[in-house]
C-alpha cells in the first residue's frame, strides 16, 4: 500500500481531549482550522522542565496547556513557537516550573496565524517529571526502528511492540538510536519463510534512500503513521540519541560514498541533512551553547544519573580503528563523559551508548565499525574507552552500567578485568536491546581486550534478518527501589515476556 505526504497527514488524524469545560469558537470553522499530525512528544525531562514536541499539517501557533489533572482544571496555558516550513512545519516548547516526579496532563492545540480565533482540535497526552529526592524508578531502553526492509503491515498489528511498553507504563524511554533507517527503502511486500507475506505500508520518502532534508524528514514520519508509536510517545517522554542508520549505514564524518543509489556522495552533506531532521522529529531539547548537540546527561534525583553518548559526530574513519588509530568519542566528549561522571552523586550512573564496547562490529573491506577490533590490548577508538575505564576506577565511581542496542538482539554482558586484557578497571555491565522493529540478527563475536561474558543473549542464530513476526523484538527495563537501591534489570520480548532478569546491588564508595 502507497501513501503519499498529504494521506499521511490526514491518516495520522486528531483526537480530541475529553473534559473540555467549553467549546471552542473554532469547532464552528472546521474547514478552516489547522490540523495537528502524527501525535504529540515529550522528551529530555528533568525534575522541574520537559520538552513538548508537536507538527502540523501548515503553518500555525503551537498552544500547550499543562495540568496536575486529566479534567485540566487550573491548567497552565503556554504560546509555543510558529510551525513553519523551515522546520517541516515541526516545533518544540521547553515547559518549565513543573512540579518534580509528578505526573503532568498535556493538552496542544495549534493557533491559525491568520485568524488567532481559529483552533485545530486538540491532542492530549502525559509525561512524568524526574523525582528530586528518593523514589522508585522504571525506564525502557531499546534501539531500532524499521530497519532491514520490515515497515508497518498493519495486518499484522504495525509495530506493536510499542504498545507492549506502553503497557509497562514506565518513567521514560531510552531510544539507543537508529530511530530511523534512512538507507532502507522499503519493498512493497516481502515473501517469508512459511510462504505468507510481510506487507509493507509505503511513502514515497521510504521509496528510495535518503538524501535530500524532505525525505529524512519523511523516514521520521512514516514512524509517525504507526498508532502504536503515536500512543507511545504522547504517554511516555523520550531521552534520545542517534546511530548510523539515521543517516547511512556505518557512516563516518568525511566519507565520500560508493553506493550506486545515491547521487549525493557526501556523507558530510547527507549527515547535516539527517541531523537536522532529527533535531526537528524529535524531543530533543536545544543545547544552550551547542544547538545540534545530541551528548547529555540528566538527574532522576539520588539514585539515578544517565548520561547519552554521541558515537558518530567524533569519530574518525572506520579503517583507522583497523589500524589501531582513531577515536569514537572525541577529546570534548570524553572529558564530558569522565568529569560529568566523577561529579555525579547519583547511587547509579547509566551510560546509554549507541553501540556495545564488547562486540565486533566489523565494516568490510578493511575496518571496524563500532569500539572493540579484535584481540589484544587497547588499541583505535577501544583506547578512549579504556581511558574511560581507568579514570572511573583511579576516582571510585561506582555502579556504572551501560545499556546499548544496535545488533538486533537482547543480550547481557559482564566485563570483568579478570578476564581482560587491559585490567585497570572495575567490573561492569552491559544491557543489549532491539531491535524494537526492525530484522533480528546476531550473536556477535566477542572481543576479549575489556574481558566480556556472555551470561544471557538470544539472537537470530543460523537464519538472519528474521522478521518481527518471529517475535526476536526486544527491549530491556531497569527498575530501581527507593528502598535499598538494588537495580532491577529485565529483558523483555515483543509479547511482554521476560527473557532475562538479574539484580544489581549497589556498591558503596
Amino acid at each position: 500500500m502507497s501513501v503519499n505526504r498529504r494521506s499521511f497527514l490526514k491518516s495520522t488524524g486528531v483526537v480530541v481531549a475529553t473534559g473540555l469545560t467549553s467549546p471552542l469558537p473554532a469547532f464552528i470553522r472546521g474547514s478552516k482550522r489547522p490540523r495537528l499530525v502524527a501525535g504529540l512528544q515529550t522528551g529530555d525531562i528533568s525534575q522541574h522542565e520537559a520538552t513538548i514536541w508537536a507538527a502540523a499539517e501548515g503553518p500555525a501557533r503551537m498552544i500547550v496547556e499543562v495540568s496536575g489533572s486529566e479534567s485540566f482544571r487550573k491548567a497552565r496555558r503556554l504560546e509555543g513557537p510558529n510551525l513553519l516550513v523551515d522546520s517541516g512545519f515541526t516545533g518544540k516548547l521547553r515547559v518549565r516550573d513543573l512540579p518534580a516526579g509528578s505526573d503532568v496532563h498535556l493538552r496542544v492545540t495549534l493557533e491559525d496565524l491568520d485568524d488567532p480565533i481559529v483552533e485545530s482540535a486538540p491532542l492530549v497526552g502525559r509525561f512524568r517529571t524526574a523525582p528530586d529526592r528518593p523514589q522508585d524508578i522504571r525506564f525502557l531502553f531499546s534501539g531500532d526502528t524499521a530497519g532491514q526492509g520490515w515497515g508497518i503491515d498493519q495486518a499484522r498489528g504495525g509495530m506493536r511492540i510499542y504498545e507492549t511498553m506502553r503497557q509497562r507504563n514506565p518513567d521514560f524511554f531510552i531510544h539507543c538510536g537508529d530511530q530511523i533507517y534512512a538507507d532502507n527503502p522499503l519493498p512493497a511486500s516481502i515473501e517469508l519463510a512459511d510462504g505468507s507475506s510481510w506487507n509493507n505500508l509505503v511513502t514515497p520518502e521510504k521509496s528510495k534512500v535518503a538524501e535530500t532534508l524532505d525525505e529524512f524528514r519523511g523516514n521520521y514520519q512514516y514512524n509517525l503513521l504507526d498508532p502504536s508509536v503515536r500512543r507511545f510517545q504522547s504517554e511516555v517522554a523520550q531521552l534520545v540519541q542517534w546511530d548510523d542508520h539515521e543517516t547511512v549505514n556505518n557512516w563516518y564524518p568525511g566519507e565520500v560514498l560508493e553506493d550506486d543509489r545515491y547521487q549525493v556522495k557526501s556523507v558530510d552533506l547527507l549527515a547535516a541533512r539527517a541531523k537536522r531532521a532529527f533535531h526537528e522529529w524529535t524531543p530533543i531539547d536545544s543545547h544552550p551553547d551547542t544547538p545540534d548537540r545530541i551528548h547529555r546527561s540528566f538527574s532522576f534525583g539520588p539514585l539515578l544519573e544517565v548520561f547519552l553518548l554521541d558515537l558518530r559526530s567524533f569519530r574518525t574513519p572506520n579503517a583507522s580503528a583497523a589500524k589501531g588509530g582513531g577515536r569514537v568519542l572525541g577529546a570534548a566528549q570524553l572529558e564530558w563523559l569522565s568529569r560529568s561522571l566523577r561529579a555525579s552523586r547519583a547511587t547509579w550512573k547509566v551510560i546509554a551508548s549507541d553501540m556495545p564496547l564488547g562486540l565486533i562490529l566489523p565494516d568490510h573491506p578493511a575496518g571496524f565499525e563500532g569500539i572493540a577490533n579484535g584481540e589484544g590490548p587497547p588499541r583505535g577508538r577501544e583506547q578512549e574507552i579504556a581511558e574511560l575505564l581507568r579514570t572511573l576506577k583511579r576516582d571510585k565511581v561506582r555502579n556504572v552500567v551501560w545499556v546499548t542496542a544496535d545488533v538486533h538482539y537482547a543480550a547481557a554482558h559482564h566485563y570483568r578485568p579478570e578476564r581482560a586484557q587491559f585490567t585497570e578497571f572495575a567490573s561492569c555491565w552491559e544491557f543489549v536491546g532491539g531491535p524494537l522493529h526492525a530484522g533480528t540478527f546476531g550473536p556477535n563475536q566477542l572481543d576479549p581486550t575489556f574481558g566480556p561474558e556472555v551470561v544471557f543473549q538470544k539472537a537470530a542464530g543460523e537464519t538472519q534478518n528474521l522478521p518481527p513476526s518471529a517475535g526476536l523484538q526486544f527491549f530491556g527495563e531497569m527498575s530501581i527501589s527507593a528502598v535499598d537501591r538494588t537495580l532491577r534489570v529485565t529483558l523483555i520480548d515483543i509479547d511482554g515476556k521476560p527473557v532475562f532478569e538479574t539484580i544489581l546491588q549497589p556498591t558503596e564508595l
